[in-house]
């Protein structure tokens, strides 16, 4: 997140460590922020982001009243900054958020995917431990 050309917030997903639901990188950010800033109003802030926000983070944005969104790839799933739909600046809101997508887009997106193919692979090997600690522990016994 950034202010007046000063980072005043930044954020990773934290949903599994802290147990939340709503510990997404953009919403750490926007706590961030919040609290250099000393409001919670975010106006003329730009965040930048690897994947289009979620229907949550978008709303958030709204309600922050940021200014701007960047962001590099969609997500054709849950995208809400116009990929499936737009809560970023539709009639019935308040503020609207501006948004750009596609801001290094090939990149971002060889990102998340290698992020993902190392949790996989991470979630294999600890799989596969356990099997192997069981496995153990029953020949033990016999």
């Amino acid at each position: 997140m950034v202010h007046n050309g000063i980072v005043v917030g930044e954020g990773w997903n934290r949903l599994i460590g802290q147990h939340d639901a709503t510990a997404h990188a953009e919403m750490m950010a926007l706590r961030q922020a919040g609290k250099v800033l000393q409001n919670y109003r975010l106006l003329d802030a730009v965040l930048y982001v690897t994947l289009e926000p979620c229907p949550m983070c978008a709303s958030a944005m709204v309600h922050s009243r940021i200014g701007k969104v960047v962001y590099g790839a969609p997500d054709l799933k849950t995208g809400a900054a116009g990929s499936v739909m737009n809560l970023l600046s539709y009639e019935g809101v308040n503020h609207h958020v501006q948004y750009q997508g596609g801001v290094m887009e090939t990149e971002c997106r060889e990102q998340l995917q290698a992020f993902f193919r190392r949790r996989r692979s991470e979630k294999k090997a600890e799989k596969e431990a356990r099997r192997a600690a069981q496995s153990s522990d029953s020949s033990q016994e016999n």
